[in-house]
């Protein structure tokens, strides 16, 4: 199946462009979760964190930080959540890598997508060793 992100990169299918630079865009969320909700993509094809180049992912961060200033300056929003999702587990629902800039508004209707839990001592511990952590005192 063609990517739909690709398709508006190149001028195919319609969007409302709010950014557009040599290396990425940004245009409004066909589904947003709260008016302004914008979608921040690189130009380039890259499915998820994993394939995108880091100069590239550096340019999305760059675009999310500028379009989040946009946002923040045009819309005068309470808050604001970012939101990059990989692979079906992680809730990717397009796979072309995207980060979410999300308005937020006192009383939205959003909520949390995950409740925080007490830490398990030895689960940390465990973690931590494979992903090569030190304890900070």
């Amino acid at each position: 199946m063609p990517c739909v992100f690709c398709a508006i990169v190149a001028g195919v299918e319609p969007a409302h462009v709010v950014w557009d630079d040599t290396e990425t865009m940004a245009f409004l969320a066909l589904r947003p979760a709260s008016p302004g909700h914008t979608l921040v993509v690189p130009k380039v094809h890259a499915e998820d964190i994993w394939a995108i180049e880091p100069g590239t992912f550096a340019s999305v961060a760059h675009a999310v930080h500028a379009v989040s200033a946009l946002v923040g300056e045009r819309l005068e929003p309470d808050g604001l959540t970012l939101f990059q999702t990989n692979r079906p587990a992680g809730w990717q629902s397009v796979f072309h890598l995207h980060v979410h800039v999300v308005p937020r508004y006192v009383n939205d209707d959003l909520i949390q997508p995950w409740s925080e839990r007490p830490h398990d001592g030895a689960e940390l511990q465990a973690v931590g060793a494979l992903l090569g952590a030190r304890k900070q005192p």
